[in-house]
């Protein structure tokens, strides 16, 4: 260190200082040891991250050795704490960062805040605005910039229409269109996300559905999309279905006998989880009669939560074929939870039909997730022969966390060290109209 420095600078010492006395020297060299004796007790530097001496970099956790030829490499993009759809020029960089780190798609939230992030001829009907007026998305087609330069990466794009059903309580969509809105029973229409107040349009009312099928065949015909993705925000929460439509609908279907007080009856919840499944038959089609290999993906909760709380009932989806690529939200960190989330019996039936992978939380804005986490989960999923993994989200992969970016780039690297091809989707599994 110190001294190896100090013994190539005495050659180009001036001819007339080597005169200087040894002594001097001896000196010198003495207080190079002492530093450098000093300076090993400080931490070790790898890259941009300060990591105590001896460490491993990046963390070790013991991935598979046997080279993976297939499998989902994916991560969502989104707009709420994020900036990477706001600029063509951050959004390229972002997906060469990501194709140089082996992922092969991209998931990018498009229906978002009561607004479409593409320029929208039917938002601009329905709703007054055709485009999120958010600076950065109002001049471009944010869609359009992402499906041609991720492609020219070879990296597949599946727009994922995030909000679903749901919509700020102060949105346009919501004030332009009151009478779409569902309520609790006691007439309460706001829903709290967090601490945002939500309204939910009722996924029972035929306009409504006019709206949300729109919204989709119109991405499907307009841009060379790979597929399209819903999550659970394509149910409803329990709570909810207590508007004058959809309360003189169950009427209608049950003899006059109003719907049970208590939310979670269970033949109350069949009865609109059904209503819903009804729905997502007729969308399904719609997408295929457009465009037969654009694949239908969806990314819920577990079934359980997804059914009771959401009225999602994805594995009934998925039973009639109107689901081809599962990807389920196990955002855990307790490894013991994750994994037994994975050997539950419809997750392991759906594997005999389709591709199902795991949505792995990487991190939120709030809630830090070590790398060393996500290598773990990585390798349990992998150990039980899934798909595939996206990640939850793109900014929290290393830009919203503790360790620094090139020590979380490199854990990444090492979880996908050579590229992989994106699954291929199981056929004879055709659904039944």
């Amino acid at each position: 260190m110190l001294f190896s420095w100090l013994h190539g600078a005495i050659p180009i010492i001036p001819r007339k200082l080597r005169g200087i006395k040894r002594s001097w020297l001896a000196g010198l060299f003495a207080f190079g040891l002492i530093l450098t004796s000093t300076l090993s007790w400080l931490p070790a530097y790898a890259g941009d991250v300060v990591i105590p001496s001896g460490s491993q970099f990046p963390p070790q956790v013991k991935m598979s050795q046997t080279p993976v030829n297939t499998e989902l490499r994916g991560v969502w993009l989104t707009n709420i704490d994020s900036n990477v759809l706001f600029s063509k020029r951050v959004l390229n960089n972002a997906l060469n960062k990501l194709k140089n780190l082996n992922f092969n798609v991209v998931y990018p939230t498009i229906w978002n805040w009561g607004y479409t992030l593409y320029p929208s001829q039917v938002a601009r009907k329905v709703i007054g605005s055709s485009v999120d007026p958010t600076p950065g998305l109002r001049r471009r087609d944010m869609l359009k910039e992402a499906v041609e330069l991720g492609h020219k990466k070879n990296l597949l794009v599946i727009p994922w229409f995030e909000f679903g059903f749901m919509a700020p309580a102060d949105s346009l969509l919501a004030k332009r269109h009151p009478q779409w809105l569902t309520s609790r029973r006691d007439g309460n229409k706001v829903w709290m996300e967090g601490v945002h107040k939500r309204v939910w349009l009722s996924p029972f009312r035929p306009d409504v559905q006019e709206f949300i099928k729109d919204l989709v065949v119109e991405v499907v015909k307009n841009y060379d999309v790979d597929g399209i993705q819903v999550d659970d925000h394509f149910g409803l929460p329990s709570e909810l279905g207590y508007d004058d439509y959809t309360v003189a609908l169950y009427k209608q279907e049950h003899g006059g006998k109003a719907p049970p007080r208590d939310n979670k009856n269970p033949e109350w919840v069949k009865w609109r989880a059904d209503k819903i499944t009804d729905f997502m038959k007729e969308l399904f089609f719609a997408i295929k009669d457009v465009k037969k290999d654009c694949i239908v993906s969806v990314s819920p909760n577990p079934q359980r939560f997804s059914y009771e709380y959401f009225l999602a009932d994805w594995q009934k989806w998925e039973r009639m074929g109107l689901v081809e690529e599962l990807i389920i939200q196990l955002y855990r960190n307790d490894m013991n939870v994750f994994t037994s989330e994975m050997e539950r019996p419809e997750v392991q039936a759906a594997r005999t039909h389709i591709p199902v992978s795991i949505g792995i939380l990487s991190g939120l804005k709030r809630k830090y997730v070590p790398v060393k986490q996500i290598q773990q989960q990585v390798q349990a999923v992998r150990d039980r022969d899934f798909a595939g993994v996206s990640f939850f989200f793109y900014e929290t992969l290393w830009n919203l966390a503790k360790e620094r970016p090139r020590f979380r780039q490199r854990g990444l690297q090492k979880v996908f060290s050579q590229p992989a091809k994106f699954p291929n989707l199981l056929a004879g599994w055709k659904p039944q109209r």
